[in-house]
């Protein structure tokens, strides 16, 4: 919704948004857009009487803004919505879906196309560092999107990316996610095969070949060409790399080396979004060769494995996992990062999913890879008892409060060890209170 009222304000609207709460890096890049945030959803935002109403999937019946919103004659429609008309349908759409990994194959897509010149607009769920900004609109017919299967609105309950009038997409993954409005794997499964839907038969899908789930949606139904990408080479192109250089991998067509990539970046998974974003950028014109070229100088996404400092002997990351996958993942990245390191996971539960424990089994064995975990655990959360005593039975440290949580970070933090801070939200800004404090302070 931030991005969508940065879209806004370059075409010229007086745009203002309400929200709960705020965090760097939307909030900072509301600010500098002078975009007035009112705090909390009280109906006397209306007073004024706008001519469009936007509205977030956050918002819900029972919200003194919404009621009166309902009771008057004001316009209103679901942001997807207003994309759509405002956007969407005057450009070629690249849309990159998925349970994990959208904000980072998006940011590579569009870096890779602004670096060959093409100048795409975008609107992505994270800043990229090239660009500072997660949404701008541009002259070129190119637009890349973020395109999340959560719902539109409270009166819209078709996925977002249903709106976007898609040309090329990319569908990176797929897991069971969104419990608070998903029931099952199944009504998310239908929801990609709307997707699908909407694809008109000269664009392309690019598909995750390692993902059964994708290729059973792709079995309800496909009128536009495929080009798969994964792991080996049963896939039409395929990520090859070395154990022993975590950062470099080459980018294969069967047998054919079609270009080598060699970054800063860790984690096979972001060798697959690379791909992903690759293969994307082909379909606007971009070869395989400048498109290595362009992800060797990328600046990967602010909140995903993002290096906040070193201080005292201690690295410290932020990163924006929420899913176990997304968790276990992230940790092993960090393990390849910073072989014989101890890796220390800061972890909040945060998502909605998380919180009322549709997740909760599964991770004791994504954190089982950390050398050493300590949780915040909000007394709001519906986990299973048994969950909560076998993370206690592996070490992980449970602690109710933010300052409890630091408290026993800068007790337990050693000379060498990686602290990745792991949240869908703003932490508290843990991970820089950790960094400003060690600065200050000796450690052992």
């Amino acid at each position: 919704m931030g991005g969508i009222a940065a879209i806004a304000r370059q075409l010229d609207h007086q745009v203002s948004g309400a929200d709960q709460n705020v965090y760097p890096p939307m909030s900072t890049q509301l600010e500098n857009l002078n975009i007035e945030i009112y705090s909390g959803y009280g109906a006397d935002q209306l007073a004024e009487e706008p001519d469009q109403l936007v509205v977030g999937n956050v918002m819900t019946r029972g919200m003194p803004v919404i009621e009166a919103m309902l009771k008057s004659q004001l316009n209103y429609m679901s942001g997807p919505e207003w994309l759509n008309h405002h956007v969407l349908r005057y450009k070629k759409v690249y849309s990159v879906a998925g349970t994990h990994g959208k904000t980072t194959t998006s940011s590579m897509l569009a870096w890779i196309l602004e670096d060959s010149g093409i100048n795409p607009g975008f609107l992505i769920g994270g800043v990229c560092q090239h660009f500072e900004q997660s949404a701008r609109l541009t002259d070129s017919d190119v637009f890349v999107i973020e395109a999340d299967e959560y719902d539109s609105a409270f009166f819209d309950k078709r996925s977002k990316f249903v709106h976007y009038r898609s040309d090329v997409v990319i569908l990176n993954n797929l897991e069971f996610d969104h419990a608070d409005i998903f029931e099952d794997i199944h009504a998310i499964k239908k929801q990609f095969h709307h997707l699908i839907r909407t694809i008109p038969e000269d664009g392309c899908l690019i598909v995750n070949h390692d993902e059964q789930h994708l290729q059973d949606v792709l079995e309800m139904g496909c009128w536009t060409p495929v080009l798969t990408f994964g792991k080996d080479a049963n896939a039409d192109y395929w990520v090859r790399s070395d154990a022993e250089h975590v950062t470099a991998f080459d980018v294969m067509q069967g047998n054919q080396l079609m270009a080598s990539i060699d970054w800063h970046i860790p984690g096979e998974h972001n060798q697959l979004n690379a791909l992903a974003a690759m293969l994307a950028a082909q379909q606007a014109g971009v070869d395989f060769k400048h498109s290595a070229e362009s992800l060797s100088r990328f600046q990967n996404v602010k909140r995903r494995m993002e290096l906040i400092g070193v201080a005292q002997g201690v690295t410290i990351y932020d990163d924006f996992a929420h899913h176990p996958t997304a968790i276990q993942t992230t940790i092993l990245g960090a393990q390849k990062a910073h072989p014989g390191q101890r890796i220390v996971v800061v972890l909040e539960p945060r998502s909605n999913s998380m919180r009322a424990g549709v997740h909760a089994a599964a991770l004791p064995g994504a954190l089982k890879n950390a050398d050493l975990c300590l949780m915040f655990s909000d007394v709001n959360s519906h986990w299973d008892q048994s969950v909560m005593q076998q993370l206690l039975d592996m070490g992980i440290q449970l602690f109710p409060s933010y300052q409890q949580l630091l408290f026993q970070i800068k007790s337990n933090v050693k000379n060498n060890d990686v602290v990745v801070f792991m949240s869908n939200g703003g932490f508290g800004d843990l991970f820089k209170k950790l960094y400003s404090d060690l600065l200050g302070n000796d450690i052992g």
